[in-house]
């Protein structure tokens, strides 16, 4: 006998198949949208119809947006002469966040990754080196991840970039803010005097 209603079950499976999210909260987050009228569900459901329709990549940076170019590469008081390459969008709003870079950006939507089957043609790579050649890019500063395929992404985008006579720079990386050092590992600490910067 089955005793969740198979409409409620269809939910909690698409729940379930997002990233992060278990069985437990998938059924938390159904029950949750079971709870609320029925005009808030129509919304939901609404908003999620209309999320393929409305958004696109931006044809520049490749950001998710509902106008291309997106409001970064369309804002004239941007800088175009330096890119910050990042990973995902995502990383592209925690850059955002700190309300301190002011140029464009390229998104890879990936990172190299051969045992996986992604080289550089499954990522934007391609895209990035035909940017920097527009004359117009002056810098490239390369924000992947530390983990061993986002310096692997870094290390070949530096070396085709140099290749091509761009300046690239990496996002500077170490102790945290309010760390004390004595609990840092070595990797991280290595990093840090690696990329030290002189004393203002």
């Amino acid at each position: 006998m089955q005793i969740v209603p198979p409409a409620l079950d269809r939910l909690i499976e698409s729940f379930a198949s997002l990233p992060g999210i278990g069985k437990k909260t998938a059924s938390r987050l159904a029950m949750h949208v079971l709870r609320r009228s029925p005009g808030e569900a129509r919304e939901l459901s609404a908003a999620l119809a209309e999320l393929h329709g409305s958004i696109r990549l931006c044809s520049s940076c490749f950001v998710f947006s509902e106008y291309d170019p997106c409001v970064i590469c369309g804002d004239a008081r941007r800088s175009a002469e330096l890119i910050c390459v990042v990973e995902q969008p995502s990383d592209l709003i925690a850059i955002e966040k700190t309300g301190i870079y002011r140029g464009h950006y390229h998104i890879l939507h990936g990172v190299l990754s051969p045992i996986d089957g992604i080289g550089p043609e499954e990522i934007k790579t391609r895209e990035l080196l035909a940017r920097a050649e527009n004359g117009v890019v002056k810098e490239v500063l390369i924000a992947t991840s530390s983990t061993v395929p986002g310096e692997a992404t870094a290390s070949y985008l530096i070396d085709q970039l140099q290749k091509k006579g761009i300046n690239v720079t990496r996002l500077a990386c170490g102790i945290p803010m309010g760390m004390d050092i004595k609990y840092a590992d070595k990797h991280t600490l290595a990093k840090a005097i690696e990329g030290r910067l002189a004393a203002l």
